[in-house]
């Protein structure tokens, strides 16, 4: 056993005092099990395999389980490239499980500082030097006008043309990137724009334009999908892009591989 037979023996008296029985009868250059000496040794070769095969099952779930890749989707998003980016990479990656969440765009920056989340998208954050954003595609914009609206006839309106229509804008403690987006076109075509209401919500931005509170605009994308028939889209005349961004956090020592490997297919997303 490769161990010396004082402490040896030290051990074994006091797992017999510890049990309260006599294992071992002690004779001159001879050693007996007990009766009960030998039940425990029976047992403890039942133990030992016992955890072996946990060992093994332990090792086994290992190098079976994977960690997940935790997205937090902000803004309300209900893009089709959204559904079809994370539908291309569960094909991509089936082995790594899926798990999204929807929060305010407010708490998506913190919850990729706190790396509660490992990607995000957004149509975009306030500059934050802990978080990385890039472009993952982009949808053009088009008017949303009431159906009773003069201008909801045209087959093309000119962006000059709606802007100097009161309009509704997004809330920039709610949307922030979109607003953002969205007041960059304003400033662009529109000398004096009018804000005739704000809204808290994609959905809620569009119940107001069906209301006949104002006119909108909104991405392509997610006009296709809402598919609202109290909303009257139309193409504006100018190429005008809204984008979605994709996020994650700044790491000092790299960013694991399964992120390195999500971001590499996001950024093919918005290839030709």
């Amino acid at each position: 056993m490769h161990v010396d037979q004082t402490p040896l023996s030290r051990t074994v008296r006091d797992l017999e005092e510890q049990l309260g029985v006599t294992l071992l009868v002690r004779a001159p250059r001879r050693l007996k099990l007990t009766p009960a000496g030998s039940k425990l040794l029976e047992h403890a070769r039942m133990l030992f395999t016992r955890l072996e095969r946990i060992k093994r099952v332990v090792r086994e779930t290992d190098a079976r389980y994977r960690a997940p890749l935790r997205v937090g989707v902000a803004d309300g998003m209900a893009q089709l490239r959204l559904s079809e980016c994370f539908a291309g990479w569960r094909a991509l990656a089936p082995d790594i499980p899926l798990e999204i969440a929807e929060m305010p765009a407010a708490e998506l920056s913190g919850a990729l500082r706190r790396e509660e989340v490992d990607i995000g998208f957004s149509f975009g954050l306030p500059d934050d030097d802990a978080i990385a954003q890039e472009m993952a595609w982009d949808y053009p914009l088009v008017a949303l006008l009431p159906p009773d609206h003069e201008l909801a006839t045209r087959e093309v309106v000119q962006t000059s043309e709606l802007l100097s229509f009161p309009m509704i804008a997004c809330r920039l403690d709610r949307l922030p990137g979109l607003r953002r987006q969205m007041d960059a076109v304003r400033q662009n075509y529109a000398a004096r724009p009018v804000i005739a209401a704000e809204a808290r919500t994609l959905v809620g931005y569009v119940i107001r334009v069906a209301a006949g509170l104002g006119v909108g605009v909104a991405d392509a994308g997610h006009m296709a999908t809402l598919r609202r028939t109290d909303v009257v889209v139309v193409p504006l005349a100018e190429d005008i892009r809204i984008k979605t961004y994709v996020l994650h956090k700044h790491r000092r020592d790299g960013l694991p591989q399964m992120l390195q490997r999500f971001l590499a297919y996001a950024r093919t997303l918005h290839q030709p």
